[in-house]
Order: C-alpha cells, then structure tokens, then sequence
C-alpha cells in the first residue's frame, strides 16, 4: 500500500501535460510499424497502453476527488494531451486491423473536444508557451484517426468529416500562432517543438485523406484532390523548416537535464518521421522515404534519452514521498 500510494501522489504532481508521454510512445509505435519492425512496433504499443490507462485513471480520480483542480487544468492546453493521445493510440489500432477499439477511441476522444477546445481557445492569452498548438494537434488528431476508419470501412461521410477537422485544425494553427510567444523557441523547457510538431500530424492527415480517397468510394473532385497535395506537401515542408530552426535553437541554447515538457519534443520528432512516410506512401514520393527512416531513429533515440530521465525522476519522487 505505501508503494501504491506513493506512486498515486507522484503521478498527482504532474499536470495534464503528462499525456504527451503518451502520444510520443504511440507515435513511436506507429513509426516502427511504417518501418516494418512489428514486435518492436507492438512493444512500444504495450507501453503506450498501459501509461494511457494510467493517465485515464487519473483523469477519472481528480474528476471525482478534487473537481475545482480538474476543472482548472482543463482549461490548460495541456489537456489536450487526452484527446490527442487517445486518437494516435486510435490510428495504430486502425493500422493493426482492430477497427472496432479504433472507432471507439474515435468516439471518445470526438466526445471530450469540443469541450475542452472551447475551454482552452477562451483560456489563450499572448504570449503562450508550445503547448497552445495542441489545440491544432488534438484537432488533426480527429482527422487522422476520422481518415484511417473511413478508409478502412470505405465509409464516406466519416472521411467528409476528417476533411473538416483538417481544415479546422489548420485554422487552429493560425491562431496558436498568434497566441506563441517566439521567445520560447530559444527558452521553451521541451513544448516548443510542438510548433512544429502540429504542422507534422496535419501533413499525416492530409496523407491519410488522400489514402481514403484512393481506397475506394469517390469523395472529392480532381480540383479538390490537387488542393489536398499540394497543402500536404506545404505543410510537410514547413514541418522540416521548423524542425531545423528547433534543432539550431537547441544547439545554441542546450537545455539538459529531464522535464517533462520532453515528451512533448519526442512526439513532434516522431511524428516528423511519420509525415514523411506517410507523404511518400500517398503521394508517390519514394524518395521520402529514407530521410522518413532516419528521422524515425532520431525519435526512437530520443524516446530512449527522455524515458530514462523519467524512470529516474520517478524513482526519486517516489522514494522522497514514501513513509519513513
């Protein structure tokens, strides 16, 4: 009991924003399986399921225990961190064939949105930190996991949906924008990257749409198909001017030493990794397809470096809560 307890008053002290850990290890498992690594891809899978349960756990505790507290975080962005983690765990089930756990994962993370998108848009004042474009990522979120079902059922009308939440996702983008102070790209303890990391889940579901609509019903007109490519690629390319601005601004300014906000780095690099496969499997483009690789052994070196300043953290927490 006094370990079991310990651990429950670790987990408390850490905000919403923990649910990036999450998203990052389901990005990581989605990238090893476009990578055909399979039992490596269902490990990770494991891991990215269990810490989800953990996190949802929680989220139900501190709903029924300390309301005024859930309450307020669900006005952070950081609480997005449920949805979006809810729809990448959604995509790698879709990917492994296990639609019905897909489509119910897409039910739920389309239940908790629009309240808690509402919440955080009212919440956004300038200058924010990395974190507000998770309102973009939760958002195009719903368009991958909405794209990778319609696919999978051929059904129409869902793919018609994603197409909004691309859309509308991109507009979310636009106004994080506004709202991120630009300082934090050389100050941010982790989040920033997600700048960067929200164009990437768009690029993925715009490649997603396309895949849908070369899978089966008809959805949109050739017009309508060219402006899809091209945005998907612009999107991709923005992605990797971001990411090379981070990197520099990482290498002019190194901030060491374990934060939580890490995780919100590793899951941009992950999903930079699976853009790039993705835009070379829908859009016959190859030639992404190593560069999208590599990219992908960054994350999964990455995943390593912050997991371990987790474990550490962990263990330390632990042991300066326990009884004595």
């Amino acid at each position: 009991m006094p370990a079991t307890s310990s651990f429950r008053a670790w987990l408390a002290q850490h905000p919403p924003a923990a649910g990036a850990a999450v998203m990052a290890t389901g990005i990581v498992s989605i990238g090893l399986q476009s990578t055909g690594y399979e039992p490596l891809s269902l490990a990770v899978l494991a891991v990215a399921c269990l810490a989800w349960l953990a996190l949802a756990v929680d989220f139900v505790v501190r709903l029924l225990r300390d309301r005024p507290r859930w309450l307020r975080e669900a006005g952070t962005p950081g609480a997005l961190t449920g949805v979006a983690a809810t729809t990448v765990l959604g995509t790698r089930f879709a990917v492994l064939g296990r639609q019905l756990l897909a489509e119910v994962l897409l039910a739920l993370a389309a239940v908790l949105w629009p309240w808690l998108i509402v919440r955080v848009v009212r919440n956004s004042r300038r200058p924010m930190p990395g974190a507000v474009f998770l309102c973009c990522v939760a958002t195009e979120g719903l368009a991958v996991l909405g794209a990778s079902v319609a696919k999978a059922g051929a059904v129409a009308w869902l793919a018609h949906t994603a197409l909004v939440f691309f859309w509308l996702g991109l507009a979310l983008y636009l106004f994080a924008l506004s709202r991120f102070g630009l300082r934090q790209v050389v100050e941010g303890r982790g989040d920033q990257w997600v700048a960067g990391g929200a164009l990437a889940i768009s690029a993925v579901a715009g490649a997603k749409l396309i895949a849908a609509s070369q899978a089966g019903p008809y959805l949109w007109n050739t017009d309508d198909g060219d402006a899809l490519r091209t945005t998907t690629l612009a999107l991709f390319t923005l992605d990797l001017c971001w990411y090379v601005v981070l990197l520099l601004a990482e290498v002019a300014r190194p901030r060491l030493g374990y934060d939580v906000r890490r995780w919100a780095t590793v899951f941009p690099l992950g999903m930079t990794a699976a853009a790039a496969l993705s835009v070379a499997a829908s859009l016959d483009a190859p030639q992404l397809r190593v560069p999208g690789e590599a990219l992908l052994w960054v994350a999964v070196a990455a995943w390593l470096a912050v997991a371990a300043g987790a474990v550490a953290d962990a263990r330390g927490e632990i042991r300066s809560t326990a009884p004595r």
